[in-house]
């Protein structure tokens, strides 16, 4: 499966620590994130060894790598999209919203948070 994952600034810790706690599942399928994001989960979870994660990176956010994401989820290139959004950070509620409609349009699951990312990631494991 083809997997999305982006996280806003005060996310992107959460998302490390969730890409490092389910590596076992993650590493069976595709990853693919924007640039810092990615750099921060193949980083952590030991890219340079047999074990880490790759991922293959997009742009960052400032300069598309949302709409490079979107695009892809457009055209039913992914299967799963978890994007850790902060709820407090109002300035990019547009951001979340056009990824979750484009999801929602092409019935691509999708996680804001936490939980749900979980949820999602156990039910790859069961098939």
């Amino acid at each position: 499966m083809n997997i999305a994952i982006m996280s806003h600034d005060n996310r992107k810790d959460l998302m490390v620590q969730f890409c490092t706690a389910y590596a076992g599942i993650l590493s069976q399928h595709n990853l693919y994130a924007t640039n810092t994001t990615g750099h921060m989960v193949a980083e952590a979870t030991g890219l340079s060894e047999a074990t880490g994660l790759p991922v293959q990176l997009f742009l960052s956010h400032e300069h598309g790598g949302s709409q490079q994401i979107g695009a892809r989820i457009a055209y039913n290139e992914f299967d799963l999209v978890l994007f850790f959004n902060d709820p407090s950070n109002e300035k990019m509620a547009g951001e979340i919203s056009y990824i979750s409609r484009l999801c929602d349009q092409n019935n691509v699951p999708f996680a804001s948070n936490i939980a749900t990312a979980e949820m999602l990631v156990l039910g790859l494991a069961r098939g």
